[in-house]
């Protein structure tokens, strides 16, 4: 089975060589809004779609022959494939876009090549050696294996002017035996706007404190906005807001990329919601879903528990997860958005709305792959049967 693995690297370019990126930064960009400009008018004079390949440009460009070449071919692939993808699913891709000086950042690919002299790119202890770049200094943090292959970089600057680059590396990896889900071994994850999300046993993560760090972006914004825009001051306040929204970022990453570790490593199953993350911010404007992170969450547990031959189940995100009770399994539909907690009107128990999707969440999921052919309640006591505290602690249990 193939996989692929990629190590992200910091940079340290000398001068020349940041100057050589800033040239192969700005190619790439001409030559896909060239060639995009090319293929719409081609297409409007005959009805055909073709993209021109980049040697067709270097006779009236000649400024291309000074980078290289393998960036250029990568921008031709790309749009190819971007079209692809828009005639493909047009509801899911947009059509391409030209590209404007001030994205958001700058980036360019070079895949590795094998010559009977050694490949084109090679990784070593001080740094990464690239065509025409050189050793390029870099932070090596991380040693791929002996048996992984360097298949292709991607160089990339911040809007806070740092260079990284991205190494893919593939190699052939076993087939994992698929851990089966036991209900024992499974957790159920609600997303929560005010604790990021509550699992089934009730348990929140601890969050980062970006308390301090919105605050010195919310300083530093505020005095952007008493300073003229294009002057000295204004460009100097504009990139300490860039360096904090990169921090605050960093922040968010780390602890997604450690708490879906932990996760991953300590159970064998995740069952999640497939919420609509969009359409929930819209209807809870101003509780910050889009900046918690959680699509991203999702994302690389999703990953991180394939790798280890674990299951990764998503619940239907119309599933009454909210209104059924655990306990007894009565769906109240009369429970509105707003409840927090609420009493089963069928057997009495006091419930805690996150909680109880969570849990609910966990037996959908199993029961949704088999792992849990019926979902066991409790037998119904008539409504209104008064309960013992210790009866009501272990129905929730």
């Amino acid at each position: 089975m193939k996989e692929y693995t990629t190590i992200k690297l910091r940079l340290h370019p000398t001068a020349e060589q940041a100057a050589l990126m800033e040239k192969t930064f700005g190619c790439c960009r001409w030559l896909w809004n060239r060639m995009l400009a090319d293929v719409e008018e081609f297409y409007a004079a005959s009805d055909l779609q073709y993209i021109p390949t980049p040697a067709h440009y270097k006779k009236e460009a000649p400024f291309l022959r000074g980078v290289d070449s393998q960036p250029l071919c990568c921008v031709h692939q790309n749009l190819r494939q971007a079209f692809l993808n828009f005639f493909r699913n047009p509801g899911a891709f947009q059509y391409p876009r030209f590209k404007a000086k001030k994205d958001r950042r700058d980036t360019f690919t070079v895949y590795c090549r094998r010559y009977r002299t050694g490949p084109s790119i090679r990784l070593l202890k001080s740094g990464i050696e690239m065509p025409k770049l050189g050793l390029i200094p870099a932070a090596v943090h991380r040693r791929p294996l002996h048996w992984w292959q360097l298949k292709s970089v991607t160089v990339t600057k911040s809007r806070t002017g740092k260079y990284f680059c991205a190494i893919v590396f593939g190699y052939e990896a076993p087939e994992r035996e698929a851990v089966p889900p036991l209900p024992e071994r499974t957790l159920g994850l609600n997303y929560s706007p005010a604790r990021f999300y509550v699992d089934s046993r009730g348990v929140s993560p601890v969050l980062p404190d970006l308390a301090k760090s919105r605050e010195k972006l919310a300083r530093l914004q505020s005095g952007l906005s008493r300073m003229e825009p294009g002057s000295r001051n204004y460009e100097n306040q504009l990139r300490k807001i860039r360096i904090q929204h990169e921090r605050v970022a960093n922040q968010r990453k780390d602890f997604i990329h450690k708490e879906s570790r932990r996760i991953a490593n300590a159970w064998d199953a995740v069952c999640v919601r497939d919420t609509d993350l969009v359409e929930l911010s819209r209807r809870l404007k101003g509780a910050g879903v889009m900046d918690a992170g959680f699509g991203m969450f999702r994302d690389c547990l999703k990953y991180k528990l394939e790798r280890q031959g674990k299951a990764y189940i998503v619940v239907d995100q119309y599933a009454p997860a909210a209104k059924t009770c655990h306990a007894c399994g009565r769906v109240n539909e009369q429970l509105s958005a707003r409840e927090r907690s609420w009493t089963c009107p069928s057997c009495g128990v006091v419930l805690t709305r996150e909680v109880n999707t969570a849990r609910n969440l966990r037996e959908f999921g199993l029961k949704e792959i088999g792992a849990l052919s019926a979902v066991s309640y409790p037998p119904r006591l008539p409504a209104g049967t008064p309960m013992k505290a210790q009866e009501r602690r272990e129905a929730l249990i």
